[in-house]
């Protein structure tokens, strides 16, 4: 698998240590990824949103890790919906094993969160970005057909 750079997207006042497990796992031999980067303890200022925008646009995927307090956390539910508006696919983590993790706002109902395996994690950024690309090709096939 080629290297995939991702955003990662966490709820920083509660799973800032999910988020170095990550990036950790990021730099192991043949991870398949690299951290382009994450969320930030910042306030949500528009130099916070700007860069986070150009973040999440440059990342070939947004990773959101679910902790216990994902659903209230403003930066999450934030770089979830620029994820969105840039067209950056994403999917979600399952950040704790031993506790019941929630979704952010604006994730969808039927969105799963998966499990934090090294090939669960490896096969859902393949699919992701297979469907990405599939998704991309449609809409070209559409604005060809209309032009």
């Amino acid at each position: 698998m080629s290297n995939t750079r991702v955003f990662v997207s966490f709820d920083t006042a509660h799973d800032g240590e999910l988020y170095d497990l990550l990036l950790e796992q990021s730099r192991t031999p043949n991870s398949g990824f690299g951290v382009l980067g994450g969320s930030e303890r910042l306030s949500a200022t528009d130099v916070w949103s700007d860069q986070s925008r150009r973040q999440i646009r440059d990342a070939d995927q947004v990773i959101v890790i679910c902790g216990k307090h994902t659903e209230a956390s403003p930066h999450v539910s934030a770089e979830l919906r620029i994820a969105k508006e840039e067209g950056t696919p994403y999917f979600l983590l399952w950040g704790r094993r031993e506790i019941m993790c929630t979704k952010p706002v604006g994730a969808k109902p039927a969105e799963g969160m998966y499990s934090w395996t090294r090939q669960i994690l490896q096969d859902q950024m393949a699919l992701v970005l297979r469907n990405a690309r599939a998704d991309a090709t449609a809409e070209a096939l559409r604005v060809a057909r209309k032009g």
